[in-house]
Parts: C-alpha cells; sequence; structure tokens
C-alpha cells in the first residue's frame, strides 16, 4: 500500500478548557484516567483525521462514523501513552503481519476481547502476548461474536503501526 502524501494542517494551540468536552470523550469511554491541565494542547487535520496533539505528540483524534457522527479516540500512540482498560480485542502472532500491512481483522485470530464491544464501535487491536496495541479500526461483530467466530471480518482498520498517522513527526 503506498503511503498518502498528507501534510499536517490547520495546527494551532487550544486551551485546555476549550477542548475540555474533546477530552472527555476522548478518555472517558474507555477507562482512561488522565491530567492534561499542565500539557501544551494544539489541534491540528491530518488526512481523515482531526488531531489532539498533547505535548508535540498526537495522542488523540476525531473521525466521523457510518451515519455522520464524530467520535473521538486515541490514536495508537494515546493509547500507548494512557494505557486504556476497556475496547480492546486480542490477536495471536499470525494475524500481527497482516495488520501491520493495513489489512482488516479477521475473526480468526482473536482469541479475546472487551465484553463492553458492539457492533459498530471504535476498538483498538493489541497482541496476545504483550498486550501491546497493533492498529484501530471500527468493530463488525460484538466482543462476544469476535472470539467465537471462526471465519469472517471482525475489525475493520482504520489506523496502524507504520501508517501515515504512526509516522507521523511533529
Amino acid at each position: 500500500m503506498a503511503k498518502k502524501d498528507w501534510k499536517l494542517k490547520a495546527r494551532k494551540p487550544v486551551r485546555h478548557k476549550k477542548i475540555k468536552g474533546l477530552i472527555q470523550r476522548l478518555t472517558e469511554p474507555l477507562g482512561i484516567e488522565t491530567d492534561l491541565s499542565s500539557a501544551f494542547l494544539e489541534t491540528a487535520t491530518f488526512g481523515p483525521w482531526n488531531l489532539l496533539i498533547v505535548n508535540k505528540s498526537p495522542l488523540g483524534m476525531e473521525v466521523g462514523d457510518e451515519g455522520g457522527e464524530t467520535i473521538a479516540f486515541p490514536t495508537l500512540r494515546g493509547i500507548l501513552a494512557w494505557n486504556p482498560t476497556l475496547k480492546w480485542c486480542e490477536v495471536d502472532h499470525g494475524a500481527i503481519p497482516f495488520l501491520m500491512n493495513g489489512a482488516d481483522c479477521m475473526a480468526a485470530g482473536i482469541h479475546s476481547a472487551c465484553g463492553c464491544i458492539q457492533t459498530g464501535d471504535l476498538i483498538w487491536i493489541r497482541d496476545q502476548t504483550h498486550g501491546k496495541p497493533l492498529a484501530i479500526g471500527w468493530a463488525m461483530m460484538d466482543s462476544e461474536d469476535m472470539v467465537e467466530a471462526t471465519k469472517g471480518k471482525a475489525v475493520k482498520m482504520l489506523h496502524h503501526i507504520g501508517d501515515e498517522l504512526w509516522e507521523l513527526e511533529l
């Protein structure tokens, strides 16, 4: 898959109180507890993502779902920084090379999942051995179905390690 030539646009500093709602939408549904009151916050646009940049690292993004709603979610760097406890699924070692190439996550590779996932949720995928984040995508099945299914697409890929957003340097 060829890299896209996206540019960081409309980068500007913002006050914490001005984006307090975004920070709550980003952290609360995933069980994240963080204090960004002393952080240097910026917003910017990069490709399809509206980014929240915290201390010069893109930790959050806003994306549109199929219904037209905007959903806030941590980027993979945000997941590494904040260590969320909800909305995850775990894949075996065999699925990792496919995910790193941007492939959708198939149900056969999923071994466990957080019980709160519903079809249409934005979730993060981690490796079974170390629990490290690998990708972010849209759940195509509920968590119970993801774990039990032996075939079919379970997560439609949005962002993965090695993509343009992961490689973005600020």
